[in-house]
Order: structure tokens, then C-alpha cells, then sequence
């Protein structure tokens, strides 16, 4: 399966990361892909850590089980970068995305040495400006889309507004912040140097 794509979550709970893999993965199955999409349970308690998967392949996915060397990692939070190895199996030639507003020097010193590319986003920023609230997962998804390029902008995007308009059927009134929030992420989303 030299085409797989794995992709590894770190967030906390209740901040969306275990929702955003599964939409990912949905989003990807819609694109004709085979798809994986997963949380790492432990203690599942508001603000603890958890981890979440995806697999993403353009062939059946045969292996089962964590993900142990990805080729993308998503944080959620950047308060994980002190207490988590965010980085741990994290290949070289892939990427890690972080939440963040903290200077590029900053998000370095605390990725223990990780030589691949780093990109930030300020998930809040975008987040508050298009939803009015604090939901880093929308503005992450997107951008781990931007970054692993997993599906073209236009599917990724065409997808996620059908899958809006089922979730939120009852709330229709937040489908367009959602998708605003989705297309700001996608520009905002930046490479550290």
C-alpha cells in the first residue's frame, strides 16, 4: 500500500479531534478512497488527552491497529506540545499541523529536534471569526486537508457541505459558519520556517 496515508490526532477531550478524524475519513470514503477513522480510547474525560486516527488509501487498508509512525500529525492543542510526544514516529517526509500562536522559533524548541515540515494555524482566531465560538476541529480539519492533500480543495469542500447539512439538520443556521471557517483555515493555514 505505497499510497496509504496515516494521519494521528492529538488533542484533548471535548475539543473535537476524535469528530474531525471521522469526517475526514468520511469525506475521503466520499472521494472514492478506503478509509480508516479511529479514537484511542483512555480515560475519557473533558480536557484529558486523547488521541485519533485516519487511514487513508486508494487500496482495501489491511493493517488494524494504532498508528505508530504517521506520515501527518494534527494538535488540536498546543498546550500537548509540553506534555505529549507529539512527534514520536512522526516520518520526516511527512508534516505535523499545530494549533498555535506561538512564534515559529517557539513551536521548534518543543518538537524535539523534528526535521520535517511544521505548519501553524490559529484554529481560535479562525474559529471565532466565522462560528463565534471556540470549535479548533472544523478550521484543523481543513487544514490537514491543505497540508496532506488527501482530496482536492473543491471535493473536500463539496463534501463537507452535504455532510453539514445532515449533521446539523436541525441547526441549519450553523452550516454557513462551518463552511466559512472550513475555506478561512484553508488560507490561513501557514508553513513555519
Amino acid at each position: 500500500m505505497s499510497n496509504l496515508i496515516e494521519i494521528r490526532w492529538h488533542g484533548r477531550g471535548g475539543q473535537g479531534a476524535k469528530t474531525a478524524s471521522l469526517l475526514l475519513a468520511d469525506a475521503a470514503f466520499n472521494t472514492g478512497k478506503y478509509i480508516q477513522g479511529f479514537p484511542e480510547y483512555g480515560p475519557e474525560r473533558m480536557g484529558a488527552p486523547i488521541t485519533a486516527y485516519n487511514r487513508i488509501s486508494d487500496e482495501p487498508i489491511t493493517v488494524h491497529s494504532n498508528i505508530y509512525y504517521p506520515d501527518y500529525v494534527v494538535v488540536v492543542d498546543d498546550s500537548l506540545l509540553e506534555s505529549v510526544d507529539v512527534t514520536a514516529g512522526l516520518k520526516k517526509e511527512g508534516a505535523i499541523v499545530i494549533n498555535t500562536t506561538k512564534e515559529d522559533e517557539e513551536i521548534k524548541k518543543l518538537l524535539n529536534g523534528y526535521e520535517g515540515n511544521i505548519y501553524k494555524i490559529d484554529a481560535r482566531k479562525v474559529s471565532m471569526e466565522t462560528l463565534g465560538k471556540y470549535f479548533p476541529n472544523t478550521p484543523m480539519l481543513a487544514a490537514i486537508v491543505k497540508v496532506s492533500g488527501v482530496m482536492s480543495e473543491e471535493a473536500f469542500l463539496e463534501d463537507m457541505i452535504g455532510s453539514f447539512k445532515h449533521k446539523f439538520a436541525k441547526k441549519p443556521e450553523v452550516i454557513d459558519g462551518n463552511m466559512k471557517a472550513l475555506e478561512m483555515a484553508l488560507k490561513e493555514v501557514s508553513k513555519v520556517n
